[in-house]
């Protein structure tokens, strides 16, 4: 029997063959129920294979569930049941008993032994066909069906109709467009009545204002204290590291700090601040670099800073100071030094903007949570409809977040499901 004959009801259409589709179709298969799966690429988990540098970053082994919810801001408190259920240990068990070995490195950053994200989606290919799932690939569909007051299946983009009792939107959302993340589930999902909040780019590198940094790109800094300030106040402040590109800053504590930096971009001008002295205060900073000069007397200034910053950075600070660069360290007079001090502590990076949505990681936007039942992943508004993964509009930082909340949330809407919704 053809997979769209009208007499065919599937229990199960995904819609979307990324981590979250593959796990909630082969979830809901395992449970024995008839599932198919439509994606609009060629392949199974186009953007999957991206993440990590293809390395593929898949969770963060941080056990303790409160700590690991507190990564997702407000949106948190929806998610500790689901988490409960099917959470970091729980992920990793699945990928284990599948044969897949994993390591963790830092931030307890977790990945497949092999460092290939092709491993990653080897397991959710076989875990589907494990359960006998139908799919469907270079498959986009075009709209949702309605029949009276429930959805009753989808239709394609070459006018073939699929008809089924549960319907799970895994589309992802808008970060790398070119892998076929185009939104099209908010469209959807607005027009069932859902609100949703206009996506924007939320994991990116940082663009600025100074022709400097430029000069240093491919350079980073290690333990940096990184204060954000808008309107003349400090909004932010976090420790890191830095990496200066050819348009900006980035690096993994950038790019965690850019949703933030976008919404201070919305009331004004927005400045990042960096203290590379690794000192409290100013008057230990400047303790600090009298001990330097004194060690260094008679030698240039410019070696003598490149003690406390990479070397490609000391002539940059120097010119910044007004400082001659040829000076020695025993020729610096006072107010030079104060000056230098002042840009070891305080050392701005006007913010012009964020990256591009095609260079964000994550996207932010989505379904807000309050319309979504994280015990089952089930639409509050239309029952047998499930959103899953990037979808819901759920903030995160990057180091394996994204993908857990594909995994867990995939898993409980492939759980939750049902093979007697009425259609």
């Amino acid at each position: 029997m053809s997979v769209m004959s009208g007499n065919l009801v599937w229990d199960v259409i995904v819609v979307g063959g990324g981590p979250a589709g593959m796990m909630a179709a082969g979830r809901a298969a395992e449970r024995g129920l008839k599932v198919i799966l439509a994606e609009k690429n060629g392949s199974f988990g186009t953007k999957l294979l991206l993440t990590g540098g293809g390395r593929c970053n898949f969770t963060n082994s941080e056990f303790d569930i409160r700590k690991f919810t507190e990564k997702y801001g407000d949106a948190g408190k929806f998610l500790f049941s689901a988490f409960s259920r099917m959470g970091v240990r729980e992920t990793l068990d699945f990928f284990h008993k599948r044969g897949m070995s994993t390591k963790t490195e830092n931030d307890l950053r977790t990945f497949p032994v092999t460092d290939s994200a092709e491993t990653v989606l080897d397991v959710l290919i076989d875990y589907m066909k494990e359960g006998g799932v139908v799919t469907l690939l270079n498959s986009p569909v075009e709209e949702i069906i309605r029949e009276k007051e429930v959805f009753s299946g989808v239709k394609l983009n070459n006018g073939d109709v699929i008809r089924g009792r549960n319907i799970i939107i895994a589309t992802g959302g808008t970060s790398w467009p070119e892998t076929g993340s185009t939104g099209d589930g908010y469209l959807w999902l607005k027009d069932i009545g859902h609100a949703v909040i206009e996506p924007s780019p939320a994991l990116v590198p940082i663009m600025v204002r100074d022709r400097w940094v430029k000069e240093l790109s491919g350079i980073s800094l290690d333990e940096v204290r990184i204060n954000v300030f808008s309107g003349g106040k400090k909004k932010l402040s976090v420790e890191g590291s830095i990496l200066f590109t050819h348009t900006g800053i980035s690096g993994p504590t950038i790019i965690n700090m850019s949703g933030k930096i976008g919404k201070l971009l919305k009331e004004g001008e927005v400045t990042v601040s960096l203290d590379m002295s690794g000192s409290e205060d100013d008057r230990s900073a400047d303790i600090k670099i009298r001990e330097l000069f004194k060690k260094n007397n008679n030698k240039k200034l410019r070696n003598a800073i490149a003690n406390i910053v990479p070397a490609a950075m000391a002539p940059i600070i120097i010119r910044m100071a007004g400082i001659d660069m040829e000076a020695e360290c025993n020729i610096v007079t006072r107010e030079e030094r104060l000056r230098l001090v002042d840009l070891l502590r305080k050392m701005p990076i006007r913010v012009s903007g964020l990256g591009s949505a095609e260079r964000s990681i994550v996207a932010g936007g989505g379904v807000i949570p309050e319309e979504i039942d994280f015990k089952t992943m089930r639409s509050r508004l239309v029952p047998n409809i499930h959103i899953v993964g990037d979808v819901p509009d759920i903030d995160r930082p990057s180091g394996g977040y994204s993908l857990q909340l594909c995994w867990t949330t995939g898993y409980i809407a492939g759980d939750s499901v049902s093979a007697h919704t009425d259609i």
